[in-house]
């Protein structure tokens, strides 16, 4: 499951060692973790990572096939996480160490930046190929971080993107080895830790107004 550890003002958000699928429990687990560093007093920013070979494979289809009356539920939370990331109060960077697909890439789109390990993994939107289409949350949430031409080649193809070619797509904005992973992307959001949370979050909120407003939206 999720924990949550801080050095000086940096969170560290380690969502999990398996798969990291957005399970029910998963998800209230990240969120109350992601209230700890809302509440801090102090200045903070927050790294998102997980350990192993995933960093969220998304959705959590076995329970979603064992539970399909709650489906527009189960949505609207993956929706509501989606939109508490992208508009957090607080310098976000996903420090992606593994394979990120669907809905795990969304979350780590979610951030203001993505750091990716140079040497393995995958950054994947694979629903075209599973048969999935887009929610208009997701989409909207994936079109207001990318370039039109990055939304068509991840969104239209399912092609899987390794670190350097997320990064020369623009999935991502740097990559590292993953020995310096973690620190590589805590240096994108360090020197931010202080800066006012409501003049940030109102930023924030009306870059991506569009978005947010889509993933806020009914989902059934």
């Amino acid at each position: 499951m999720p924990e949550l550890r801080r050095e000086d003002s940096v969170f560290y958000l380690e969502l999990g060692d398996d798969e990291n699928r957005f399970s029910p429990d998963w998800l209230k687990a990240v969120n109350a973790l992601l209230d700890e560093v809302v509440d801090h007093p102090g200045a903070a920013a927050l790294v998102t990572t997980a350990k192993g070979k995933f960093f969220s494979n998304g959705l959590d289809l076995d329970w979603l096939g064992a539970h399909g009356d709650q489906l527009a539920s189960y949505v609207a939370n993956v929706h509501a996480l989606f939109a508490r990331v992208l508009a957090l109060p607080v310098p976000t960077v996903a420090a992606v160490n593994g394979h990120a697909f669907g809905a795990g890439a969304m979350l780590a789109t979610a951030h203001d930046f993505r750091v990716m390990r140079s040497d393995r993994g995958y950054f994947c939107f694979p629903e075209v190929d599973i048969h999935i289409p887009f929610t208009t949350g997701m989409a909207a949430l994936i079109q207001a971080k990318l370039t039109p031409a990055a939304a068509v080649a991840s969104m239209t193809t399912g092609r899987r993107f390794g670190g350097p070619e997320a990064r020369d797509l623009g999935l991502v904005d740097a990559v590292a080895d993953e020995a310096a992973l973690v620190e590589t992307a805590a240096e994108r959001v360090r020197p931010l830790a202080g800066k006012d949370r409501t003049t940030l979050s109102a930023i924030k909120s009306t870059m991506f107004a569009s978005a947010l407003a889509a993933l806020r939206e009914p989902t059934g």
